[in-house]
C-alpha cells in the first residue's frame, strides 16, 4: 500500500474511533486541553476525508462527511470548544461545491450564503452562489453576485463567461475589459489566484484541482491482493451442483491453460474460483453485481449466458479489464507489464461501426441539442438556420451511428489528467459536470482516448482515417466487400453438394446450383460456410438457436471443447466452433433472426453501392424501412439523444417530448432494472404494519413497503429517478409546464 493510502487508512480509523467516543457518555481520559485538540482533530480529519472522496467523484459521500464535520463543530461549541471560523467557512463552501455537482441547487445556495456570512470576500462561495441563482432562473440576482466575484478575480475565464452570459440575458451592454501590462518579477510579486470553477480548498488553504490523481498502470494492480492460475477442464473439475462447486487438481497432464482461476490472498476461503470472460456484447456500463441466484446458493437460471458475476474475484477482474488497466493473459505474472492495446481507427469502427465526423460544438451543446454540420452555401459557417457559427473554431469530434435509431457520441479532447474509465454518473442519470468531467462519457470516447494516449493522433487525423476506411471499403469489388464478422469470410453453397465433398455456388439466376446435377437453390437446400483468418478452413454454421431469452454471449459446447462429439439429442444451443459462435453473435447484434434473412443481406452486399451503413436500416422482417427522420441530420434541428430522433420543426419537437414513449425513456432503461431487487415504488413511503404482523394478504398489490429494506430501496429509487428528471429538464427534453408523468408522477410529491 502506498504512503498516501496508509495515511488515509489511519485517518479513517481515527475518525471511526473519534465518532464512537463522542457518541458515548464516557469521560475523556485527559485534561480539557487534550479534549479540545481531540475534537478539533476529528473535524479536520472529516474535512480531509471529504476532500479526498470529492476528488474521486463521490459527491454524495463528501456531503455526508462535510455535514458530519459541521455537526461536530456545532457540538463542540456546546462544549465550549472553539472551531476556527476559517475551517467552518471552507466546510460550507466545499459542501456547496458537492451539492452543485449533485444538482441540489437550493442546498448549495444555502451553504454558499453561510460561507459568505463567515467571510464575505470568499470569491469561490460568490461564484457558486451565482451558479445556483442562475440555475434557479434568478438571473438578476445571479448577475449582481457574479459582478462582485468579477471584481475579486477579474481575469478568471469562468467568471467572465458567466458575467457575459447573464449580461446578454438581461440585455446589458458588454464592455471590453482593460488589461494591464505585465510587470517583471523584480518589479512586483503578485500571488496567483487559481481558477475557481474546478477545485476546492484544503484545511491549510491549499487550492486543489478536483480531478483524480494519475495512476501507475505499469504493473498488475491486483498483484498485492489476488493470485491467479491458468487451468483447463481436466484439472478444474466440477464437484457439486452449484456454479461455484469446483475443485482444482494440479495433476500431471498436458494442460490447455484455457481457463483463468483466481482467489483473494489472506482469505479464509482458499479455493480457486473461475474467472469467466467479461461480457462485452451488452450495452450495460454500470458496476458489476453478483448473480442473485448464486448469492442465494442456488443454480444460475442462465448458466453459460449469465452476464452477472459469480464471485467477487470476477467483479475485481472485470472492472479493471473494462478500464483497460489489466490484461488477463498477464495476470498469472504478479508483475506483468500492461501491454499496449494497439487500437486504431479501423479497429474501433469494425467493432462499433458508424463514422467519425465534425459537428458544430455550440449547436451540439445547446439545450436541446441541435445537429449542425458545415453550411453548403458558406463552407466556413455551420448549417444553423439562424445563428451561423464559425465552424473551424467551434467544431467538435462526434461518432455518428445510424442503427435502429440515430446516435451521436461526442468525443471530447484528450488531456493527460483524463481517467481511462467510464463515468458512473453519466451511464446512470447523466453527469452534471458534462464536458468538465475527467471520465469518459461513452465507450467509444474511452477507446478514442486510449488510442490517443498511445498514438497521439489528432481529431483531424481520426476523421481522415475514418473517411479513408469507408472509402477503401466502397472501392472493393462486390465479391470482396466486407459483410459479417470482421474475422470471417462467408459464402453460401449447395448443401447436397457440400455433403458430397463439393463446393457449388448458385447460378446467375439463383434457381439452381452450378453443379452438373443442378440441385434446386432454395433455403432448405443451401448452407452457409465461414472461414476464419486463423484456421483458414471452411466450416458449416447451424441455424441460430431459438432459445429464449437469447443469451448475451454464446459459449462453446463443453463436449466439442473437449475434442468429443456433442452428446446432446436435438439442436444444441451451444456453438460447435469459434466460427459458429462469432457468426451467431454477429446475427444477434444485428437483429438477424434466421439464415434466410442473413442470405438476403449477404446478397445485398454483393451488389454495387452496398455499404454497411445502409444495411443497418434492415429490421427483423428483413425489409429495409426508411423513416422520414432517418436523414434529418442534413437539416439543423433539435435532436433527442434519449430516443435518437431528429425533429425539424418546433411542432414536431413538442409532439415528441410530450409523447408517452419519450417520457418512459426519460425514466426507464433496460440497464436500470439490474440495480433493483424489490417492487417499483407505489408513492406511499411507509412500512406496512400488517406485513410486520404477518397478516398482509395483498402481497404484490399492497401499496405499502414490505419491510425496511424495501422502503430504503424505494427512497433510493426515488432519488435516482429525480436525478434523471433533473437531467431531462436541464437538457430541455421535458416541456417546462409538463407534470404528467403517469406512474412516475409520485416524484413531484413530498415524502410524508
Amino acid at each position: 500500500m502506498s504512503a498516501t493510502g496508509q495515511d488515509r487508512s489511519s485517518r479513517w480509523q481515527d475518525i471511526q474511533k473519534g465518532l464512537q467516543f463522542i457518541q458515548s457518555t464516557l469521560p475523556f481520559p485527559g485534561p480539557q486541553e487534550q479534549y479540545e485538540v481531540f475534537i478539533q482533530s476529528l473535524v479536520r480529519n472529516l474535512f480531509g476525508e471529504g476532500n479526498d472522496v470529492f476528488l474521486e467523484g463521490e459527491w454524495t459521500r463528501s456531503v455526508e462527511l462535510y455535514t458530519e464535520a459541521l455537526n461536530i463543530a456545532e457540538y463542540a461549541e456546546s462544549e465550549d470548544i472553539i472551531i476556527s471560523q476559517d475551517l467552518k467557512e471552507k466546510l460550507y463552501a466545499n459542501r456547496a461545491a458537492s451539492y452543485l455537482n449533485i444538482g441540489l441547487h437550493d442546498q448549495a445556495l444555502e451553504d454558499s450564503e453561510k460561507a459568505l456570512q463567515l467571510n464575505e470576500s470568499n470569491y469561490r462561495a460568490l461564484y457558486r452562489k451565482a451558479r445556483c441563482l442562475k440555475e434557479m432562473g434568478r438571473h438578476q440576482e445571479a448577475y449582481e453576485v457574479v459582478a462582485k466575484c468579477s471584481m475579486a478575480v477579474p481575469q478568471d475565464t469562468r467568471v467572465i463567461e458567466m458575467t457575459q452570459e447573464l449580461a446578454k440575458m438581461l440585455g446589458l451592454k458588454i464592455r471590453k475589459a482593460y488589461v494591464r501590462s505585465k510587470l517583471s518579477n523584480s518589479d512586483m510579486s503578485v500571488p496567483t489566484i487559481p481558477p475557481i470553477g474546478m477545485g476546492f480548498c484544503t484545511s491549510d488553504g491549499t487550492f486543489m484541482q478536483d480531478y483524480p490523481p494519475q495512476l501507475d498502470l505499469a504493473k498488475n494492480p491486483l498483484a498485492d491482493t489476488h493470485e491467479f492460475k491458468q487451468a483447463c477442464s481436466s484439472c478444474y473439475i466440477k464437484t457439486g451442483p452449484g456454479v461455484l462447486d469446483y475443485a482444482y487438481h494440479p495433476e500431471d497432464h498436458k494442460c490447455k491453460k484455457d481457463l483463468l482461476l483466481g482467489r483473494t490472498k489472506h482469505s479464509e476461503l482458499i479455493t480457486w474460483k473461475l474467472i469467466r470472460p467479461r461480457p462485452t456484447k451488452n450495452q450495460y456500463m454500470g458496476p458489476y453485481y453478483i448473480c442473485k441466484d448464486v448469492a442465494m446458493g442456488q443454480e444460475c437460471r442462465y448458466l453459460g449466458h449469465c452476464t452477472f458475476a459469480y464471485c467477487q474475484e470476477e467483479i475485481d477482474v472485470w472492472t479493471l479489464e473494462r478500464k483497460g488497466f489489466i490484461c488477463r493473459e498477464n495476470l498469472c505474472d504478479p508483475h506483468g507489464f500492461k501491454p499496449k492495446i494497439n487500437l486504431t481507427v479501423p479497429k474501433i469502427l469494425q467493432e462499433h461501426h458508424g463514422i467519425f465526423m465534425f459537428l458544430c460544438e455550440v449547436c451540439f451543446d445547446h439545450k436541446p441539442r441541435i445537429i449542425s454540420k458545415t453550411n453548403k452555401d458558406i463552407p466556413g459557417l455551420c448549417s444553423h438556420p439562424v445563428t451561423k457559427h464559425v465552424f473551424e473554431e467551434k467544431k467538435c469530434l462526434v461518432h455518428y451511428l445510424r442503427d435502429k435509431t440515430i446516435r451521436y457520441s461526442k468525443i471530447r479532447p484528450y488531456f493527460p489528467h483524463c481517467q481511462m474509465d467510464l463515468c458512473r454518473h453519466e451511464v446512470r442519470y447523466g453527469c452534471q459536470r458534462e464536458d468538465f468531467c475527467f471520465y469518459a462519457h461513452s465507450l467509444i470516447e474511452l477507446k478514442v482516448w486510449m488510442m490517443q494516449s498511445e498514438k497521439g493522433i489528432t481529431h483531424e487525423g481520426i476523421v481522415q482515417e475514418s473517411q479513408k476506411y469507408w472509402n477503401m471499403d466502397a472501392e472493393l469489388p462486390p465479391a470482396l466487400r466486407r459483410f459479417g464478422p470482421s474475422n470471417l469470410k462467408m459464402q453460401f453453397v449447395c448443401a447436397q453438394c457440400w455433403r458430397n465433398g463439393q463446393v457449388s455456388e448458385p447460378d446467375k439466376n439463383k434457381k439452381y446450383c452450378s453443379a452438373k446435377a443442378r440441385h434446386p437453390w432454395s433455403k432448405e437446400r443451401r448452407v452457409v460456410l465461414v472461414s476464419s483468418i486463423e484456421r483458414k478452413k471452411w466450416t458449416t454454421v447451424r441455424c441460430l438457436p431459438t432459445k429464449k431469452p437469447i443469451p448475451a454471449q454464446f459459449e462453446i459446447c463443453l463436449h466439442v471443447a473437449a475434442g468429443k462429439k456433442c452428446q446432446y439429442i436435438g439442436n444444441c444451443s451451444f456453438a460447435h466452433s469459434t466460427e459458429e459462435r462469432d457468426l451467431w453473435t454477429f446475427m444477434k447484434d444485428n437483429n438477424i433472426a434466421d439464415m434466410e434473412q442473413l442470405y438476403e443481406m449477404w446478397l445485398q452486399s454483393q451488389k454495387p453501392g452496398w455499404s454497411e451503413e445502409s444495411s443497418s436500416a434492415t429490421r427483423d422482417n428483413g425489409k429495409q424501412i426508411h423513416m422520414p427522420t432517418d436523414y434529418a441530420e442534413e437539416v439543423a434541428g433539435n435532436h433527442c439523444w434519449l430516443c435518437g430522433k431528429n425533429c425539424n420543426s418546433d411542432k414536431q419537437w413538442q409532439q415528441h417530448i410530450t409523447s408517452e414513449k419519450h417520457k418512459e425513456r426519460v425514466f426507464n432503461s433496460e440497464d436500470d432494472q439490474n440495480c433493483w431487487q424489490y417492487r417499483f415504488p407505489t408513492g406511499t413511503f411507509r412500512v406496512c404494519e400488517r406485513f410486520l404482523k404477518g397478516t398482509c394478504t395483498e402481497e404484490e398489490l399492497c401499496k405499502l413497503a414490505h419491510g425496511d429494506e424495501e422502503l430504503k430501496e424505494w427512497k433510493d429509487r426515488r432519488e435516482f429517478l429525480l436525478m434523471k428528471l433533473a437531467k431531462a429538464r436541464k437538457d430541455h427534453l421535458i416541456a417546462p409546464n409538463d407534470n404528467d408523468f403517469g406512474k412516475y408522477s409520485f416524484l413531484l410529491k413530498d415524502i410524508k
